[in-house]
Parts: C-alpha cells; structure tokens; sequence
C-alpha cells in the first residue's frame, strides 16, 4: 500500500479549492490524498490512516489542520509516524517555526521527500474537557475571544484581516481577571496571555525570543492590561520586537502552568477555539517525530 496519506482541508483556501487535489497528486506522485469535510475531521482521518498502516501522514492547511492531524495520530496509540506539513491554509506558524517552506508547495514537499525528522517537544492543555495537544501556540483571554467571534467564512473571504476585525469588537471590554500559578509555584495574574512551543506568534512575529520546540519548556507572556489604549502599546511594541520591555508585559518560561479565573474565560490552541478555564498546560519531550530541515538559522 502507500505509505504516506496527505489529509488535505480543502477549504484552506476557497478560491483555490478545485486545484489543490490534483495539483497536489501530480506533485506528490502516489501518497494517497484524503479531503477532511468539517472541523474535527481530520483527527479522525489521521487516527484511522494510523490504523490502516500508513507511515507518514502530512498535513495540508493551516494550523488548525496540523493540530487535528497530530491529536489524530496520538490518541492513534502507534509510535513512529512521521508528520509532514504541506502549508496551504490561512496561517503556517509552526512550518515557519520549523523552516518549512511556506511560499512553495514544491519546495515543501522536497522536505518530505528528503526523510529527514526532527523529534520535538508537544504541549498540551487538560481542561474539563479532557486533554488537548497543540504545536505551536494557544491563548487565553482575549486572543482566545477574538477567535471565537472569527467566523470560517470571514477568515476564508478575509483572510488574517478577519482576526484584526474581531479584536475592534472585543477591543474594549473590561476582561476577567486571570490567575497563573507555574511549576515553581509562583503566582502571577494577567488579563490575557499567550503560550508558545516555539518563537513565533500569529505569522512572523518573534513573540517568544527564548522559545524552541524542542527545550522541553513552554514559554508563557501575561499582559496585565486590556484598554484599548493598552492594546495599541501592545502591538506597536511587538511591531518592533520590544514587547517583552514593557512594564506590564511580562515573559518566563515553565514546564507547567495552572491558569483560572472566577468568571468564564475562553481559551484557544493553535488558532482554533478550545474551550474556558480552568486548564492546565504542560509538555511531553521529544514525542513528536516531524519530517523537517534538522535546524534552522535563529535570526
């Protein structure tokens, strides 16, 4: 049989939807390609591929396709499947994190062909709702907010412009405060945070500069304040990489965290609504086998 199974999410992008299944099978010669048809898909092509004997499952979309593919080939049960990445969706954060071409669907599939595997770290968050891996990146307040009111038909018609829309809306609300407690027991409140398994954050922004996928720590940035004028310092910061200089900003790294609030609060991972508070978030080391370049220049 084939060994590699391509689970493409065809709705990556819409105006190119008719094109990618066969632009997809001339290049990738005979992997066997497999379209998910709504959310939460994918996982279960993933886990079933896994079942029937494929060895390398690849991921065609954005973010939110890799991160159903990878939950898909670890509830799997089986070790040694290799991840491969084709970035065809709206965001591609964890390609670029990883030094896969993001621009070139040639140049990418050149990386899955070569063989080569990095092992790298997998976060995950526990929440009421049971254990949740991610890749690259979740969020907790508003971040999470404004990917909720992120409807699918807006990213598609808008693209990332569609999350700048939806962060106007929530902009200006009053947000629920947030308590942190890391491994070392150290408490801290925030009115929104990010977490990384890497450097990057929402396209090419170096969010997290200590951030690697394989250091065995997560990497956390609270923001205590929420104005709309808070918000404007925030990203005219990060637009020029000082965010982490800021008083009321503040960035660490920890093998575990608590985070909980009094009040409904919305958390998000890699890009995709997840699910409220409270939760938990912590790291399994080198559990993911992931075919990419071995390393990556650190600009």
């Amino acid at each position: 049989m084939n060994k590699t199974l391509i689970i493409l999410n065809p709705a990556a992008r819409s105006e190119k939807a008719g094109r990618l299944p066969d632009r997809l099978q001339s290049l990738c010669g005979d992997a066997e390609i497999r379209l998910s048809a709504h959310p939460g898909d994918a996982e279960r092509i993933a886990r079933e591929g896994v079942a029937e004997g494929f060895a390398t499952v690849v991921a065609a979309g954005g973010d939110g396709t890799v991160n159903e593919v990878v939950n898909g080939l670890v509830t799997s049960g089986r070790q040694g499947i290799s991840l491969g990445i084709l970035p065809v969706g709206t965001m591609n954060v964890f390609a670029m994190e990883l030094g896969i071409p993001t621009q070139s669907l040639e140049k990418a599939w050149e990386v899955i062909s070569s063989g080569v595997t990095r092992r790298i770290d997998l976060p995950y968050a526990d929440s009421p709702g049971g254990r949740r891996r991610f890749v690259q990146l979740a969020g907790v307040g508003l971040d999470a907010e404004v990917v909720r009111r992120t409807t699918r038909e807006s990213k598609k018609a808008l693209g990332p412009l569609s999350y700048l829309l939806s962060l106007a809306q929530v902009a200006g609300a009053k947000p629920p405060l947030v308590r942190l407690l890391d491994a070392e027991g150290r408490e801290r409140e925030a009115s929104f945070l990010l977490i990384g398994n890497g450097r990057y954050y929402g396209g090419p922004f170096k969010m997290f500069r200590q951030g690697s996928p394989s250091d065995g720590l997560i990497d956390v940035l609270i923001f205590r304040n929420q104005s709309p004028w808070d918000l404007l310092r925030y990203m005219h910061a990060i637009l020029i990489g000082q965010h982490d200089g800021l008083k009321d900003v503040e960035y660490f790294q920890t093998t575990s965290l608590e985070v909980s609030s009094g009040e409904p609060v919305p958390f998000e991972l890699d890009g995709e609504m997840a699910g409220y508070l409270p939760l938990t978030f912590g790291l399994e080391r080198n559990v993911l086998s992931v075919l990419a370049p071995l390393t990556q220049a650190r600009a």
